[in-house]
Parts: structure tokens; C-alpha cells; sequence
């Protein structure tokens, strides 16, 4: 049931982005990735759309370079690991938090594989600024050797201490949120009391961990910077 809803959500959204954009520079953009040796990057990616039956999407055409670079299918399920691995890749962005929030809310049952996923991406270079223009003509094998160099292991620091802090509030917050749904829908006024506050302190502590992350993103930190090839 999760499942369904992460991909009737995702569908609609794709649809309603595309229908307000202007679809020619993508679809021509798209032409041009077709148009690539096999083994690049950008053939790949559009091998992945055609084989999905779907397009670029405006303001999201990397989105897809991860997809086929990090080895993610286009499932639901996917788009959430993908989503965890990223976030632990330092992309703290709103579409970010908003959709691992929404997997994790639906599939509480992949927890430990969203988790997994995201160690992997703090061990993993930083990929969130990779974009299709600087990638698409390069040799996928080759990006995902790259890959496989580790990010050196980071030394203590305040920084370090408010990102714990800050993933510590978002995980109990939205725990405390699944926890107390199932109650929400109860008939008995006691139930939606009891569960309406710790509900409501959950979406406090979720949402006053995302600010700490998001007001953390705004500031440089030159050794995250994107690698070049």
C-alpha cells in the first residue's frame, strides 16, 4: 500500500512539473544523450528513460544522472534509498528531506535499508553538484571508480556534534509521528488527545532539525566541494 501511494504521489508530481514547463529543451536535451556513444553517462541515462517511459524533468535533469550513476531503479522504493543515501551525502535540500520523510512515514518496514543507504552515501565523494552537462560524455565505468574512493573520515567538530544533534531530532520526530498516527483515526477523543500532542511535538522536533541542517547547507565548506574529472 506504501508503495502505491510513493508512485501515484511521484507520477503526479512528474506530471504536474511537466505540464508547467516548456518540454522542447528537454526533449531536445534528451536527443542529444540519445545521440552518445554507448558507455557514456548521458547514453545511459537516456537508455533508463526510454526504458521507463518517462522524460527529463524541469529543474530536476540531474536527478536522473543519479539514478543511473548510483545504480538506483526508477521504483518507489528506489527513489527513497536514493533519497537516504543522498541526504547522507550532504545534500541537505527541501525536495530531499520532503521525500525521505514521505518513504519513511510509508515504509517504516525499510527503515535499516534507508539506513544503510545512507552511511553509504557519508562514505561516498560528494555527487549532490554533479550536473548532466559536466558528466553526460564521460565514461560511467569511470565515474563510479571514482566513486569508489572513499571521503576521508571526518574529524570531531561543533559542526559534526549539531549534525548529530540535528538527525537525532528528524529520526525521533518522525518516529514519534508514525507512532502516534495509527491513533489519530481512533473514535475516542482520549486516543486523539493523547496522541495529537506527542504527534504535534514530533513535527516540532522534525522540523526544527531540518532548519539546523538547512541554516548548516548555507554555509561553504570547501572540502564538499564536486571533484572534477
Amino acid at each position: 500500500m506504501g508503495e502505491y501511494v510513493i508512485k501515484k504521489a511521484f507520477n503526479f508530481s512528474v506530471w504536474l512539473i511537466s505540464k508547467c514547463s516548456n518540454m522542447k529543451p528537454l526533449l531536445e536535451k534528451a536527443d542529444e544523450l540519445r545521440s552518445m556513444k554507448e558507455g557514456t553517462l548521458g547514453k545511459e541515462i537516456a537508455n533508463s528513460l526510454d526504458q521507463n517511459n518517462l522524460n527529463l524533468v524541469a529543474g530536476f535533469e540531474s536527478h536522473d544522472l543519479k539514478h543511473v550513476l548510483l545504480e538506483y531503479k526508477m521504483t518507489p522504493i528506489d527513489e527513497i534509498r536514493m533519497q537516504a543515501f543522498m541526504l547522507g551525502n550532504r545534500n541537505y535540500t527541501l525536495p530531499c528531506f520532503a521525500i525521505l520523510i514521505f518513504g519513511m512515514i510509508l515504509l517504516p518496514q525499510k527503515w535499516g535499508v534507508f539506513y544503510q543507504d545512507f552511511k553509504e552515501g557519508r562514505i561516498t565523494i560528494p555527487v549532490s553538484g554533479w550536473k548532466i552537462e559536466d558528466y553526460a560524455d564521460k565514461d560511467t565505468r569511470g565515474l563510479r571508480q571514482l566513486l569508489s574512493h572513499k571521503r576521508e573520515k571526518e574529524m570531531i567538530s561543533l559542526q559534526s556534534i549539531t549534525r548529530i544533534g540535528a538527525f537525532t531530532a528528524i529520526f525521533a520526530g518522525v518516529f514519534g509521528m508514525v507512532f502516534c498516527l495509527p491513533f489519530l483515526f481512533s473514535s475516542s477523543v482520549a486516543d486523539l488527545v493523547g496522541a495529537g500532542f506527542p504527534f504535534v511535538g514530533g513535527a516540532i522536533l522534525a522540523v526544527g532539525g531540518l532548519i539546523a541542517l538547512s541554516n548548516m547547507a548555507k554555509t561553504p565548506n570547501p572540502k564538499l566541494q564536486t571533484q572534477n574529472i
